[in-house]
């Protein structure tokens, strides 16, 4: 199985941290790029992490 390095997109420069709160796709599940596979939160905003890639 492949394995595919996301990074979580730039918050701003205040925001040093985030929490993942839901993930949205199990191991094993068909992804398209940009789709969102995971929900994240910091201390200022809620927002979701799309796929760096299809798969």
């Amino acid at each position: 199985m492949a394995q595919i390095e996301v990074i979580l997109p730039k918050m701003g420069e205040s925001v040093a941290e985030a929490t993942i709160t839901t993930w949205l796709k199990s191991e094993g599940d068909t992804v398209e790029a940009e789709e969102a596979i995971v929900e994240i939160a910091t201390d200022k905003v809620d927002s979701e992490v799309p796929s760096p890639a299809e798969g």
